[in-house]
């Protein structure tokens, strides 16, 4: 008798300790993604005029990255990228409309996919901006291709973005609260019998904005493209941060028995910058920075969550943005005129849409309590490209042949256990940049000319038809280009980004 009760105790023991190896094996993952956020935009990095207590908490408990990059100085490259470990250039990722069809191929494995072989339950919830359908989207029905297909257990989504019709949340790839008798279309191209357009009523509009964004109006704010229909389903903007922590923290609740994989994809800070009336004046610099205060906010909801269940201690958060700052962008909210003394990009140069360090080099905070003891400062040359092969290595899953072409594994600088990392780092903007340690070669384009959509944006995209080179360790923001002094420098780095491009 006292035989078999020592095996059953034996036996119970072991399953206590496998369960602790696997929950240490299988931390929870949260990546936080904002939307056009700066470097300096946080307070552990220097914001002025605003305040982020929860994000700088966040840093203060784990590893304040200084030289991590999204791939892309635009957005749904970058997050392209980020899901399929492949450089957005290989598949021609830009800019996409709302209506444009999923661009991820579905055959291609994605980072969710990955994660779902090592057993996590996944979920993304907030802006996509990939693509849905395949060309020829009916809104009023379920509409796919879409994240399933690529790997996401359960979504929740802003289809593009806030600027972009249909402005409604599809759940599971079904639009939320749409009345069958109301259906939704929508239109890039031509201009259609449906909401009013901007252009023609400007007494409807809240804010004011450019002619790309004068088409359909929804809750007072006109939008890129053409829309009819789906009234019962419109989102409101100032509602949409409550919205999508609610769901956010709806998946983490459903799943805390599991190991699960949460893509928290923010709308903030993109414009049009509706700020609830909660967060209205929680900054000096308007709309801009109230969003910021809204964003930071949300980020505090889900560690809220993650320590009220009890989750947060085995809970990886990676904290990040898709592409650098921008001030004016469309919409008239006088971000320009009110940032002060506050610098969005830090000590660097550039913005979204330029390939100058600002344009990828992203706020970036790791914490995981159960490993990271202390808070931490890192230098490591890190590109979001990267996740992929670097969560595969943490949850014992292999990178299989084809998958993530462009992705490394940079487990231990992620870490924090070694600032060793990317020799070479890709950027992607209008034209290429290219990092080897401290050393930025920029690709010569055959115009310096520069297109008047960006000159309208206030952007300095970085185009020159000379080769550009920058010693980023005395000349961090990109004033002196020194070329001519390093021709070895040059060759190396331009043989290296034949090599990727290739």
């Amino acid at each position: 008798m006292k035989i078999l009760q020592n095996f059953i105790l034996s036996v119970f023991i072991f399953f206590i300790l496998a369960s602790s190896w696997a929950q240490q094996v299988h931390p929870n993952i949260v990546i936080i993604y904002v939307d056009d956020l700066g470097f300096g935009d946080i307070g552990v990095n220097g914001a002025i005029g605003v305040e982020t207590p929860n994000i700088d908490k966040l840093a203060s408990k784990g590893i304040n990255f200084t030289d991590a990059h999204a791939t892309a100085a635009t957005c749904t490259p970058s997050r392209y990228s980020l899901l399929t470990g492949s450089y957005a250039f290989r598949n021609n990722a830009a800019i996409l409309n709302g209506d444009a069809p999923l661009i991820m191929d579905t055959e291609m494995r994605t980072l969710p996919d990955m994660l779902k072989d090592a057993g996590y339950r996944t979920g993304v919830v907030g802006k996509w901006h990939l693509g849905l359908g395949d060309g020829n989207t009916n809104w009023n029905e379920e509409v796919k291709p879409g994240p399933r297909e690529v790997g996401f257990d359960y979504s929740f989504l802003i289809p593009a973005t806030g600027d972009r019709v249909p402005t409604v949340f599809l759940e599971n790839q079904k639009v939320i609260g749409l009345d069958p008798n109301d259906p939704i279309i929508v239109n890039y191209s031509t201009q259609i019998d449906g909401y009013p357009v901007g252009r023609e009523h400007p007494e409807l509009l809240k804010q004011y904005a450019d002619d790309q964004h004068l088409d359909a109006v929804t809750n007072g704010i006109s939008r890129i493209g053409y829309m009819k229909g789906g009234e019962s389903a419109l989102w409101v903007d100032e509602k949409i941060p409550f919205v999508l922590t609610d769901k956010a923290n709806t998946f983490i609740e459903k799943e805390k028995e599991n190991p699960f994989f949460l893509f928290f994809s923010l709308h903030d800070i993109h414009q049009p910058r509706i700020a609830n009336v909660k967060f209205i004046e929680a900054s000096t610099m308007g709309p801009r920075g109230d969003v910021i205060a809204q964003m930071d906010w949300c980020v505090g909801e889900v560690m809220n969550k993650l320590e009220a269940l009890g989750l947060a201690e085995n809970t990886i958060i990676i904290f990040t943005s898709d592409n650098g700052p921008i001030l004016d962008d469309g919409y008239l909210d006088y971000a320009r005129e009110l940032v002060g003394d506050h610098k969005p990009a830090g000590p660097f140069r550039g913005s979204k849409y330029s390939v100058y360090e600002a344009g990828t080099r992203m706020p970036t905070i790791l914490s995981w309590p159960a490993q990271i003891k202390k808070p931490m400062t890192s230098d490591a040359l890190l590109s979001q490209v990267d996740l992929y092969a670097s969560l595969a290595k943490l949850v014992k899953q292999p990178v299989k042949k084809n998958d993530a072409p462009d992705s490394e594994n940079h487990l231990d600088a992620w870490l924090g256990k070694t600032e060793k990392a990317r020799e070479f780092l890709l950027q992607e903007a209008y034209t290429y940049g290219l990092r080897m340690g401290s050393w930025k070669y920029i690709q010569p384009k055959k115009s310096d000319e520069v297109p008047l959509w960006i000159v309208n944006k206030f952007v300095d995209p970085g185009f020159s038809t000379e080769v550009q080179l920058y010693d980023l360790e005395n000349d961090p923001a990109e004033n002196t280009n020194i070329y001519k002094e390093h021709p070895e420098v040059v060759a190396k780095m331009e043989k290296k980004l034949a090599e990727i491009l290739k």
